[in-house]
């Protein structure tokens, strides 16, 4: 698989994104570049500026691990872009019969798995793939998601849920899930952007960019930026339809089992309002489907009481 373009935009964006004063050189007057020249790169990377020139053209087969780890310090990439780097890389060195695109396996969660995920009660958990399609998850993730899942169910039965689908082709349900859709925006696409530097081969995650790209300005527009995420800890925040703002902290592990799936656990510090509002969402989550709607009204009143 050619990777040059990837290669050459990857390259070019994050060069855009370092001034001189960040890596100690002197601006100059007259500079037609954002960011660094190719030159300075070259220097700060200790190569000759046709070698740099080369890589920045997308050439990155048989570049060196120091080589790769000298560029990445001179472009002041973080752990994800340095990451991403050698992704890319990786790729542009595979052979010809490994580089053929392919539809992915089907991915299947184990019963195990399922059991572990319907033990954690505190918080919201499930299990996903780099595309963002959510494959399992337990009671309460089901609850805060409840909304996604109506929508996805709707418009894709048989399919599961995913988290890009959701952000960039349902723009009310988003608007209204995400108190700032942007953001949300950009990681979703930092994450399809690293999930595809380290799978590229992946016919069904490069269909569904090309679905996002077709059908969303907003995703196009972020595809080209070329950032980069590993999303393994931090902070979501939504806006669920019964329990209103929910604040959590979120951490995220692969599973070494099961290559390519995340586990993701959501919680919420004890004694916040975000614990009593996923106290409420468990309680909904626990009824009867016959009482959910009556559930609902209940804890709706509640909330607002």
């Amino acid at each position: 698989m050619d990777n040059s373009d990837e290669v050459r935009e990857f390259l070019t964006t994050r060069r855009a994104n370092v001034t001189p004063a960040q890596v100690e050189l002197p601006s100059g007057p007259n500079r037609r570049v954002p960011g660094l020249r190719r030159t300075e790169v070259a220097l700060l990377a200790g190569v000759s500026v046709e070698y740099y020139s080369r890589l920045e053209r997308g050439s990155l087969a048989g570049a060196s691990d120091g080589v790769l780890h000298s560029l990445a310090q001179a472009l002041l990439l973080n752990d994800d872009e340095r990451a991403h780097l050698f992704d890319l890389a990786k790729t542009a060195n595979a052979s010809p019969i490994s580089s053929k695109r392919r539809a992915a396996k089907a991915q299947n969660v184990r019963p195990s798995l399922q059991f572990i995920l319907d033990a954690i009660t505190g918080g919201p958990a499930f299990v996903r793939n780099g595309r963002l399609d959510i494959l399992a998850s337990n009671a309460l993730g089901k609850a805060v998601y409840a909304d996604l899942y109506d929508s996805a169910e709707a418009t894709l039965p048989g399919k599961p849920m995913n988290l890009a689908r959701h952000c960039f082709l349902d723009p009310d349900r988003a608007d209204r899930f995400y108190p700032d859709w942007g953001i949300a925006a950009d990681q979703t696409v930092a994450i399809l952007r690293t999930e595809a530097g380290k799978d590229p081969y992946d016919k069904d995650l490069q269909d569904l960019i090309g679905e996002l790209s077709t059908r969303s300005d907003a995703f196009r527009a972020r595809w080209g930026v070329h950032d980069v995420r590993r999303h393994a800890s931090g902070m979501k925040h939504f806006i669920h339809p019964l329990v209103g703002p929910l604040d959590m902290i979120f951490e995220g592990t692969e599973l070494v089992a099961d290559p390519g799936l995340n586990l993701m656990i959501y919680t919420a510090a004890p004694g916040t309002p975000t614990a009593e509002a996923l106290s409420l969402l468990a309680s909904w989550a626990a009824t009867p489907p016959t009482s959910a709607a009556s559930a609902a009204a209940d804890l709706t009143n509640e909330n607002n009481s």
